[in-house]
């Protein structure tokens, strides 16, 4: 059978694979690009409520997770978010800026979608849909891959792009790390990041009046703390503050919460029943934090009734429950709802430079796939497009 010659063969046209492809395309390289989903860039298309958010002015490898999180360093400083705004800007889509540096197109994410493959098809990349590799093994100098539809394509260079497990139902898989591991890298534990956690029935069935309940928290993990939305489901907890803590927590390990961060509850609490003995508690409390969390919280902790009727010791425990919460997850929602892969191709297996295998010369692995992990608002976005731009250089 005849095959496809190539010079970059890159699997996966998410982010990371479209951004190789235009860079490589560029500095004249034959490339194609396969994918086995009907269309490019479907993370892409669902991130942001539907507008992308496709990267955070604040990015550094201080937001980033991984066994080394400074290996992002060389590829963020060499294609920064600016670099990234100058080419949705040349491309007309407007943005805006929401918390926390998190810049999001302002109509819809199609608009990057469409950016990306129109830049992909100026650089002659070829892009083919609805095609899988069934097998990609060394060829000489180069690499064969057999794909789903019988053909075969040698390539002096093959990308590994197509991140990682993260939401099964948009096509997600573990073949970047199955195909790293039998070229001989070595992968670090892979796990659900960005991810609700949830509780066990016990205590679930105590906080099922709150859910749907959200309140700004702060939730911490050791040193680590995140301020931010706190959201009660009814598998658990979710909301912002708990996906970033998430990447951080391990089963049997607790988490503690802040639901009113910045206030002394206590204080308040005490000054309220002085000034008003015969509010009741929950419409006092209801004052600091939402008001069906106060209820919950006040019957939770046998504290009904009015301030006067509450012991200073009462009130202390209602101080706790807003402002000292630890909590013991038992689990998360696994990779069907997480946003992004924890771990993959170890940093010491690449090239910080150029995203390239030291052991396989003309293999590169980017984005998801590698042990790299960006906390939640646009940081793992870019380092799709700065590790795609990197191997772009390269391969």
């Amino acid at each position: 059978m005849k095959a496809d010659r190539v010079d970059v063969l890159i699997v996966g046209a998410g982010a990371a694979g479209m951004m190789c492809a235009i860079e490589a395309g560029r500095r004249g390289r034959s490339v194609r690009v396969l994918d086995h989903a009907r269309a490019p860039g479907e993370k892409i298309r669902i991130s942001g409520g539907g507008r992308c958010n496709f990267t955070n002015l604040g990015t550094g490898p201080g937001n980033f997770l991984g066994e080394n999180p400074r290996f992002a360093t060389s590829a963020l400083r060499r294609f920064t978010p600016h670099d990234f705004i100058r080419r949705v800007d040349r491309a007309g889509i407007a943005w805006h800026e929401k918390t926390l540096g998190q810049l999001f197109c302002d109509d819809s994410a199609r608009q990057i979608i469409r950016m990306l493959t129109g830049d992909m098809g100026e650089a002659g990349a070829r892009l083919s849909l609805g095609v899988s590799v069934e097998r990609a093994a060394r060829a000489g100098d180069g690499f064969e891959a057999t794909l789903s539809d019988g053909a075969l394509v040698r390539a002096a260079s093959l990308v590994l792009a197509t991140g990682g497990k993260s939401i099964p139902k948009m096509g997600a898989t573990g073949w970047a790390y199955d195909t790293a591991r039998a070229f001989g890298l070595r992968l670090t534990e892979t796990r659900p990041a960005l991810v609700p956690l949830t509780l066990e029935t016990g205590l679930l069935e105590r906080l099922r009046p709150l859910a749907g309940v959200s309140v700004e928290a702060v939730v911490s993990h050791g040193k680590t703390k995140f301020a931010e939305g706190l959201l009660f489901t009814h598998r658990g907890l979710s909301g912002p503050a708990v996906l970033q803590i998430s990447s951080y927590w391990r089963e049997g390990e607790a988490i503690s919460v802040a639901m009113a961060p910045g206030v002394d509850v206590l204080a308040r609490l005490k000054a309220m029943k002085a000034e008003n003995g015969r509010q009741a508690a929950h419409t006092a409390l209801g004052q600091l934090v939402p008001k069906r969390l106060a209820e919950a919280l006040v019957e939770q902790h046998g504290a009904q009734g009015n301030l006067a009727d509450l012991s200073d010791a009462a009130l202390r425990r209602l101080d706790r429950a807003v402002n000292g919460w630890s909590v013991r997850p038992v689990g998360s929602e696994g990779y069907r709802t997480a946003e992004v892969t924890l771990g993959g191709v170890a940093a010491d297996q690449l090239d910080q430079q150029t995203m390239a295998a030291k052991s396989v010369p003309g293999l590169y692995v980017i984005g998801e796939a590698v042990d790299i992990t960006g906390w939640l608002g646009g940081y793992n976005f870019q380092w799709a497009w700065s590790s795609g731009w990197a191997a772009g250089q390269a391969c």
